[in-house]
């Protein structure tokens, strides 16, 4: 059975544009598998541990993460 992952596309990740720098999907993931070091920096996804529920994709609002089946 494939499983779903959360996809990045990072040349549509500005965190510059979120909650004042910091990424919306961060503070949604319930895995806590999303993190950011400073406010507008990149967030970093470690998706090993995704399940694919989409809280991230809703949560961002430039449309940078969409789930996948892998």
């Amino acid at each position: 059975m494939p499983t779903k992952t959360a996809l990045v596309s990072f040349n549509k990740c500005r965190p510059e544009g979120c909650n004042e720098g910091n990424c919306l999907a961060v503070s949604v993931c319930p895995h806590k598998l999303i993190k950011q070091e400073a406010p507008n920096e990149v967030p970093m996804f470690y998706t090993s541990g995704c399940n694919g529920c989409g809280d991230c994709v809703r949560a961002c609002p430039r449309k940078a993460i969409k789930i996948i089946g892998i």
